[in-house]
């Protein structure tokens, strides 16, 4: 599967220290020819964290992509009724998102993206980053992996030292589950 053309919804939630290996696969998403929609939660558009500025990183992501980024509700909802995007990724996907996911929950710019996407039964690519993904977010991952036209980049846990229930998914993985994702696989292996 080829991307050239193909419009991709590119959604960041609030896992700021996937952000550097995100942007650079972001980046790389770039280089195939997608239009690429960048959508932020309101948390990652507007916190300046130890990882970074918000300035900066938004910034960043219009650069890459060419596109003013979407990020409230009002501007997300649209997705849905004008049916644009082809797929839409969520990278990071925090423990909070995977929640209201689970729940139907369309509480923010994301979810709602999430949310109006799904209406039109394309695939949504989940790239889980989480402290509590083998505790109580891990029943929200169960969840979703049997919902329909839903598709996970493959994650592990990433310190299983400091942080045993901690997963993250290998951001390098993103263009393959996508490609994956749009002729309606999951792309394996799924834990890493």
């Amino acid at each position: 599967m080829e991307l050239t053309d193909k419009k991709i919804g590119f959604a960041l939630c609030g896992s700021f220290c996937t952000f550097k290996k995100v942007l650079k696969e972001l980046e790389e998403l770039s280089h195939t020819g997608a239009v690429i929609y960048p959508i932020m939660s309101e948390t990652a558009f507007s916190t300046d964290t130890r990882f970074g500025e918000a300035n900066d990183f938004c910034s960043k992501i219009k650069e890459i992509t060419g596109n003013e980024i979407i990020k409230t509700i009002k501007e997300s909802e649209p997705i849905g009724p004008k049916g644009y995007l082809d797929v839409l990724i969520i990278a990071p996907c925090t423990g909070n998102t995977l929640a209201k996911l689970a729940l139907g929950i369309a509480d923010s710019s994301v979810t709602m993206a999430a949310k109006a996407h799904l209406r039109n039964q394309k695939p949504l690519v989940i790239a889980v980053s989480t402290n509590d993904g083998l505790g109580n977010a891990a029943k929200n991952i169960g969840a979703l992996l049997n919902y329909k036209n839903l598709y996970f980049v493959p994650f592990g846990q990433d310190d299983y030292v400091k942080k045993p229930n901690s997963l993250v998914a290998d951001m390098s993985k993103i263009q393959d589950t996508v490609k994956a994702a749009l002729d309606g696989k999951q792309f394996q292996p799924v834990l890493c």
